[in-house]
């Protein structure tokens, strides 16, 4: 090999083990053109992907969607129970009414809790309502997170912006939760996918 070839290959190698080390090589999966980290920072914490995969409706591609914890966990129970943050996060696919996305959220969440249960959670459902009619559209691209952050509660953002207040109930992330990973899911697929279990 002659010296210009040793030198580009040390500098190759050179490259290749800063970037390691710098951690700008970590791995990430594209779903329908959306770049999905294999791991995010949460206020000082590490949390992993448990899974991701894309919110169908009839024929169309909706939105995709990463659930990020500090373990893994493979039901509702589990994710909500394990201590530390907790984020999902969910990049549009398609441009939607953001107003219909708050509703069909609080449909989802009627769906997998009991009508007590639901009484409690009023205030933040109409206030979650609220909050996404304010935004109009979410189109291909936007994002927003639903997070649990210990001695806070669940904050949302919106393009990247946080909405509010935290809704401080536990029961109320549970609740934010089972739109995807309770007994009657958004979509069945997705609730698998994100759970890891497919």
């Amino acid at each position: 090999m002659n010296p210009l070839s040793q030198l580009v290959t040390r500098l190759v190698l050179m490259a290749c083990a800063a970037s390691f080390s710098s951690g700008l090589l970590a791995a990430t999966v594209e779903i329908n053109g959306v770049k999905v980290e294999d791991s995010v920072d949460v206020r000082g914490s590490k949390l992993l992907l448990n899974g991701a995969g894309t919110r169908t409706r009839g024929p169309f591609k909706v939105y995709v969607a990463g659930l990020y914890l500090g373990k893994k966990a493979v039901t509702l129970d589990e994710v909500v129970s394990q201590p530390g943050p907790k984020r999902i996060s969910i990049t549009m696919v398609r441009d939607i009414d953001a107003g219909d996305l708050g509703k069909l959220m609080t449909r989802g969440m009627q769906d997998n809790m009991g009508s007590a249960e639901m009484s409690k959670l009023v205030p933040g459902l109409i206030r979650m309502g609220q909050m996404f009619s304010e935004h109009k559209n979410l189109v291909v691209g936007d994002n927003f997170m639903i997070e649990w952050v210990p001695g806070s509660g669940s904050v949302m953002t919106i393009k990247g912006k946080v909405q509010g207040e935290p809704y401080k109930e536990p029961e109320f992330f549970k609740a934010m939760m089972s739109i995807w990973l309770g007994p009657v899911p958004a979509d069945f697929k997705l609730k698998d996918a994100l759970l890891g279990l497919k």
